[in-house]
């Protein structure tokens, strides 16, 4: 995810100031992971406070986030010069788990926008900080 001043994903939605969540769904994921990951972006303190410490959540600033699926994220480049994506979850699987996520995220007090699951996209952003942080 990245903290952002804006974010948009076309075909998809646009946010103002927030997160843009890229969201890889792993073989094996769940339910359980869904939650706990919604929970842990809602509340993660990385927005900074007036002395300019991370003190603050999107919760916290009211921020909005852009959720766009990416299974690339999950690359295995250790053969060959072709990436492999078997680690990523089959699309009928994936699919349900990162609406869920969505919803979870939303559950939470979050507006949120999404880009459009398996589509190709452009995802134009400005990353603020720059802060980029993996869960």
């Amino acid at each position: 995810m990245q903290r952002v001043s804006r974010a948009a994903a076309r075909p998809g939605g646009s946010i103002g100031p927030g997160l843009c969540v890229l969201l890889a769904i792993a073989d094996g994921d769940g339910q359980d992971e869904v939650a706990r990951l919604a929970e842990k972006i809602a509340k993660l303190r990385i927005f900074e406070n007036e002395e300019g410490k991370f003190d603050r959540s999107l919760l916290d600033t009211r921020g909005a986030a852009l959720v766009v699926s990416q299974f690339t994220l999950l690359a295995d480049t250790a053969k060959g010069n072709r990436p492999s994506f078997s680690a990523a979850a089959r699309p009928e699987v994936a699919e349900p788990l990162y609406e869920q996520f969505c919803e979870a995220l939303r559950a939470h007090g979050v507006r949120v926008e999404t880009g459009v699951f398996g589509a190709r996209m452009a995802v134009e952003l400005e990353n603020v900080g720059p802060v980029t942080i993996v869960l």
